[in-house]
């Protein structure tokens, strides 16, 4: 087995704590504790002399905004190769949302042969993986039904179901149009819900502020490949009212909340880094 990986991003979880950030530095630190050697690349620092240094190694390629033109192609025809997909970086938009039924015109693709010519394509949830390959239409892509916690983070949240709660909404207040976070204040005002704004804080303090209440409504404008702060609320024993936006909502394990939830999550610790090795080294 080559434990030999390099994993590209455009930005790292110390630069930038995301969710796409914290679930990449997630498996780095579990293929590494499972004896893999993992070097963490920048996807515009990578050079061609770098890659040809490297023919052997395996790649996983996260975020990748900012590879150049020539090191998507030379990977694409030299190198072994996943791509763990966070978004829809094979649409000009990023977006499926703004087309009718998720589906882009042809000339809204991009990447194409990038994606093709992967060894995998890993998805977020059933919902991502179907909107991607609805696009696409290869049999390289697969949903790995979830994201991966620290244990830290699940022992933490398993305290957040415990505590007591208050019967009232938590709204995530993001300066980002796109998480909706008028359009959530103004359905509550509508319902007469009572609702609290959460908003930037570090991340242990906003679980903690967020689980305060025992109820979570999120309406997002755009689709969600799977939406990590709605899995946390229901991981700390809350009701989230949503859309069908969210992949989440597409997983049968989101029916469960609580400890159940987070054992799930806890299998996901193993399911998802095993799953990342076994297409890397399927030859």
């Amino acid at each position: 087995m080559n434990s030999d990986i390099i994993f590209v991003a455009d930005v790292f979880v110390d630069q930038i704590i995301g969710g796409g950030e914290l679930n990449n530095d997630e498996l780095i630190k579990i293929l590494r504790s499972q004896g893999c050697t993992v070097t963490e690349k920048k996807s515009y620092e990578i050079t061609l002399g770098f890659l040809k240094s490297r023919l052997k190694s395996k790649f996983i390629i996260s975020n990748f905004i900012f590879l150049p033109l020539e090191i998507k192609d030379f990977i694409e025809q030299k190198c072994d190769y996943l791509i763990y997909e966070h978004d829809h970086k094979y649409l000009t938009t990023r977006d499926p949302s703004v087309f009718e039924n998720y589906q882009a015109p042809k000339n809204n693709i991009i990447n194409l042969n990038f994606y093709k010519n992967a060894k995998a394509v890993l998805c977020q949830s059933k919902l991502h993986a179907e909107v991607v390959k609805k696009n696409l239409g290869f049999n390289n892509i697969v949903s790995v039904g979830g994201n991966l916690w620290s244990l830290d983070s699940l022992n933490f949240l398993r305290e957040m179901n415990k505590k007591a709660k208050k019967d009232r909404y938590s709204i995530w207040k993001s300066e980002n149009p796109i998480k909706n976070t008028s359009k959530t204040i103004m359905f509550c005002k509508h319902k007469n819900y009572d609702f609290d704004l959460v908003g930037n804080l570090p991340y242990r303090d906003f679980l903690n502020k967020i689980t305060d209440n025992k109820n979570f409504v999120f309406f997002p404008e755009t689709l969600e490949t799977l939406c990590r702060v709605a899995v946390e609320c229901r991981m700390a024993g809350m009701s989230v009212l949503t859309s069908d936006k969210i992949g989440a909502a597409s997983e049968d394990w989101f029916s469960l909340k609580g400890d159940d939830l987070i054992d799930k999550m806890l299998e996901k610790r193993e399911e998802i880094p095993s799953l990342v090795l076994e297409v890397l080294n399927n030859e």
